[in-house]
């Protein structure tokens, strides 16, 4: 499967297991969860056919990893815009988490920490790198250090997802690092 193809079927995967399902006839169990054959029988209703191969080798060569197949069925680890419940059990996180973003949101972002927008939680990174690789989607990449166990210890709650992504509903402004300017 060449590379223009799996990126193709990545985001077809993601548009209707994380944000519009309905559009090709779907409906998720409360956890995202749908049967393969059912997915694929309506991507096809809807001129877009895969294979089962293709789909295995999607879901297995996404760095992020952001699929998860379990026996018959597949859902996304995260990201959703629909409501689901991931049945992800609530986690102390590292001292820091990271957050990547550009430098044209970082007035917002003072003034009222991070938001989860479209998504149903705000997505930290365990790491600088991969921080840095989410901001760079935008532009020039700002990473924000997230003080992670001062907001555990003030009762926020941190889940982790199956691809390692941490999550919670917000960073008030109080927790967040800006880097210094050059």
């Amino acid at each position: 499967m060449d590379e223009r193809r799996t990126v193709k079927v990545s985001k077809y995967l993601s548009k209707h297991l994380r944000h519009q399902p309905e559009r090709i006839g779907l409906t998720l169990d409360d956890g995202g969860w749908v049967e393969i054959e059912t997915l694929m029988a309506a991507a096809a209703a809807h001129g877009f056919r895969f294979t089962r191969d293709e789909l295995d080798h999607v879901v297995a060569v996404n760095d992020k990893k952001r699929f998860a197949i379990e026996g018959t069925r597949i859902r996304a680890s995260q990201g959703h815009s629909i409501e689901v419940d991931l049945g992800l059990p609530p986690t102390t996180p590292p001292p820091y988490l990271f957050h990547g973003t550009v430098a044209r949101h970082l007035d917002a972002i003072r003034a009222e920490g991070l938001r989860p927008m479209n998504r149903h939680d705000v997505h930290l990174s365990a790491d600088r790198e991969t921080a840095t690789r989410v901001g760079a989607r935008r532009g020039r990449p700002v990473v924000l250090s997230v003080d992670t166990a001062a907001m555990h210890r003030d009762g926020h709650v941190f889940q982790v997802s199956a691809n390692g992504v941490w999550l919670t509903k917000a960073v008030p402004p109080q927790y967040l690092r800006f880097p210094q300017p050059h």
